[in-house]
């Protein structure tokens, strides 16, 4: 009897857990909370960037012709001592090399010049001198063929005056050629006195443009050797004030770099500001590194206030596109998030699509036309839509609902416009107050 109690009491009480179970008030599932931002309006640009150097756009590498020991520096246009940032002139004395040993070259050059024009003058006179030989020796032949072989002119005298007459020819032959030789001698003393002037004139480095001396690489005292490569002793740039950019592009990117494309640049050394410039060439010379092959594009600009510098570097972005000026910007994510099992309605299907918030909170689909964008922001056309208001670009985690609750955030009501944030060359402008 007690065993059929108890098991009366055990099924009255789960009848009773079953039937509270059932008839318990429901909880609603609970809201989901949408990460929101806001339109702005601005430009965008579709860009290629890469990072490249400044270089001066003629970049002249003076060295020295001949081997000697520095002596001294010329001045530069202030009447300062030649140097680092000295300006210089076209012709401007820059070093003097060590010349007494030229100068003895010389010397001696024109010693040898002095001797062969003398050797000249001498071989003239002997051919002068021969000739009359020749002469004299010509008319006393002709006597001897007049007077013939016979009792007034032996066999023997006959073929004295014939063979003293061609041998006075021949001397004169002799003559004359040696009038050549010595005519040959002067033009290589000549030759040699010049090439020993020109070393001479070595002696002394000049600019051969007007610019600026990025590098000084001797100093007094030091010897220039002159072998199979020509020393260098000053980098002079021509002109600073229109530099160039070398960029190296990779070869995914280089089919979309044309010549006279604008670009836009910043240099760390001026952050805040923005410089222009245009593509100048694309050089044919790839090279690789690490199975990655590049193209150096270069850059031209203006430095007018001589603010780039040589060999800073510059983040560089070749434009492909811009939008207009006053175009309406949706951050890209809001293109990409769809609610979760959401299928776009007929009059919907083929188009981009972004998501704001009804009355409700729900999300609420709204067709745009997507034009330019640089991978965060994106120019589109809507109907409907202005500066500040919000789309959807996400779910709020667990996480970050609890943190905007303990923030006293409602994070389930839609997010009113945060004017005057920005990304980039983007922004909002709040509407006037009633």
């Amino acid at each position: 009897m007690k065993k059929v109690v108890a098991v009366l009491v055990v099924l009255v009480l789960a009848a009773g857990g079953a039937a509270w179970w059932l008839l318990r008030p429901r909880q609603e599932t609970a809201p989901v909370a949408y990460k929101t931002d806001v339109l702005a309006q601005g430009q965008v640009q579709q860009t290629i960037r890469a990072t490249g150097t400044i270089e001066p756009e003629d970049l002249i590498d003076i060295g020295a012709q001949i081997t000697g020991q520095i002596m001294a520096f010329g001045v530069d246009t202030q009447g300062r001592e030649v140097d680092y940032c000295s300006e210089v002139k076209k012709g401007q004395l820059l070093a003097r090399i060590d010349d007494v040993t030229y100068k003895a070259e010389v010397t001696i050059a024109q010693a040898n010049l002095t001797t062969a024009e003398a050797n000249l003058a001498g071989a003239k006179a002997d051919v002068v001198q021969l000739s009359a030989k020749l002469r004299q020796a010509e008319r006393d032949w002709v006597r001897a063929q007049k007077l013939g072989v016979g009792d007034a002119l032996s066999q023997k005298d006959f073929d004295a005056y014939q063979s003293a007459y061609e041998t006075a020819a021949a001397a004169l032959d002799v003559g004359k050629a040696s009038v050549k030789q010595a005519q040959a001698s002067i033009a290589q003393a000549q030759a040699q006195l010049e090439k020993a002037q020109r070393n001479l004139s070595y002696c002394d480095i000049l600019s051969t443009v007007d610019g600026i001396i990025i590098d000084r690489r001797v100093n007094i005292g030091q010897t220039v050797t002159a072998s199979m490569s020509t020393p260098s002793l000053f980098l002079v740039a021509k002109d600073l004030r229109k530099i160039e950019i070398w960029v190296p592009v990779n070869e995914a990117d280089i089919g979309s770099i044309q010549v006279g494309q604008r670009v836009t640049f910043t240099v760390d050394a001026f952050a805040g500001k923005t410089f222009e410039g245009k593509v100048g060439r694309v050089r044919l010379n790839a090279s690789m590194t690490s199975n990655v092959v590049t193209y150096t594009v270069e850059v031209a600009t203006e430095n007018p206030d001589g603010l780039l510098l040589p060999y800073l570097t510059a983040n560089v972005s070749f434009i492909l596109a811009e939008s207009p000026a006053e175009s309406l910007l949706v951050p890209v994510a809001a293109l990409r998030w769809r609610p979760e099992g959401w299928a776009a309605p007929e009059a919907l299907v083929g188009k981009e699509v972004i998501f704001v918030q009804d009355e409700a909170g729900h999300p609420s689909p709204v067709a745009v036309k997507v034009g330019v964008s640089d991978d965060i922001h994106a120019a589109i056309e809507a109907e409907g839509l202005t500066a500040g208001d919000a789309v959807i670009t996400g779910v709020l985690t667990a996480m970050e609902v609890e943190q905007a609750s303990a923030a006293g955030e409602n994070p389930f009501l839609p997010k009113p416009p945060r004017w005057g944030r920005q990304r980039g060359k983007s922004g909002g402008n709040p509407p006037p107050r009633p």
